[in-house]
């Protein structure tokens, strides 16, 4: 079995859209891509290889799969293994690739990620990815949440929670800050929701 790994840089209210850089995703004339950038330090960069270091295959949605392809397959020395790992894509669109061991998933989405959590392997991480992600919560599939949460909001842009979300309770399991105060903190998935009253 196989853990559903999503690792996002979000604001504090919630934005995910295009953290990397202004062209990255201009969808609904978002302006402020990029805006992860000036809180990047050494700090947040051992994090960061620490994470990609780790065994992983990829679980992508179409957009970011591009983004990805266009740039990785030329920087294998910022992230040993990118080219070796599965990339899973999820596309009505793309059907093929040249950049090596990508798999595309056409319809029937959800079985099929269900399908592939339930091999042996290594776990199946998701960067970026807003809309599959969408869908992923909507169905119960993600199983650890990687967030790094920057002191800024937008107040626009795509959104980590959607509608659709269902109600889930996750357990901390990790966390860290880093000096430009992003939070780096892992999240479990860890059941229902539960409730009570302080009455």
């Amino acid at each position: 079995m196989r853990k559903i790994i999503v690792t996002e840089f979000v604001t504090l209210d919630g934005v995910m859209q295009a953290p990397g850089g202004p062209t990255e995703d201009t969808t609904g004339g978002f302006a402020y891509g990029g805006w992860t950038v000036p809180y990047f330090d050494d700090f947040s960069g051992r994090v960061m290889s620490e994470q990609m270091s780790k065994p992983f295959h990829l679980l992508l949605g179409r957009k970011t799969f591009e983004i990805f392809a266009s740039y990785w397959p030329q920087h294998e020395d910022q992230w040993p293994g990118i080219n070796d790992a599965v990339k899973y894509v999820v596309s009505n669109t793309i059907v093929a690739h040249d950049w090596k061991n990508s798999v595309f998933i056409k319809g029937g989405a959800v079985e099929e990620i269900n399908r592939l959590k339930k091999e042996d392997g290594s776990d199946i991480k998701v960067w970026g990815s807003g809309n599959l992600v969408q869908t992923l919560l909507k169905n119960d599939l993600v199983d650890e949440l990687w967030l790094k949460i920057f002191p800024i909001t937008l107040g626009t842009g795509k959104r980590l929670f959607g509608e659709g979300t269902i109600p889930a309770a996750f357990r901390l399991v990790d966390s860290k800050v880093s000096p430009s105060g992003v939070i780096i903190a892992n999240y479990m998935r860890a059941g229902d929701v539960q409730t009570g009253s302080f009455a």
